[in-house]
């Protein structure tokens, strides 16, 4: 699961839900700065290669219901473009049960529970 701060990473285990390894971006791309953001790509394809390769069958992109959040999300799908076709890699999202603008990390974890059962 790739999530956008260590804060998400304790919500998400707050709804006892999900029982694998998570990947901590740092943040969501900013749409109003000039320069892209400091996201840690070149790690997150190096984790990503390495998984994958030891059987990694899919990446759940928990990032923020909000327009950063989405832009993120296109971005690291475009990163892992690559590696996810040629290792059958499935890339998908939380379902939308958390309110477009919401902080996972304010999310209860029922919401939770459902967005990772409703991902698509």
């Amino acid at each position: 699961m790739l999530v956008a701060n260590d804060s998400d990473v304790h919500s998400v285990e707050r709804s006892n839900t999900y029982h694998g390894y998570y990947f901590v971006l740092g943040n969501t791309l900013s749409l109003s700065a000039d320069k892209p953001t400091d996201l840690r790509e070149l790690q997150l394809q190096s984790v990503v290669k390495k998984r994958t390769e030891n059987g990694l069958k899919e990446i759940v992109l928990a990032l923020p219901a909000n327009p950063e959040g989405d832009a993120t999300a296109k971005h690291i799908r475009e990163k892992l473009k690559t590696l996810s076709e040629g290792h059958g890699l499935r890339i998908s999202m939380l379902g939308r049960g958390l309110s477009t603008g919401s902080e996972l990390e304010y999310a209860d974890p029922e919401t939770i529970k459902n967005a990772l059962a409703n991902r698509g």
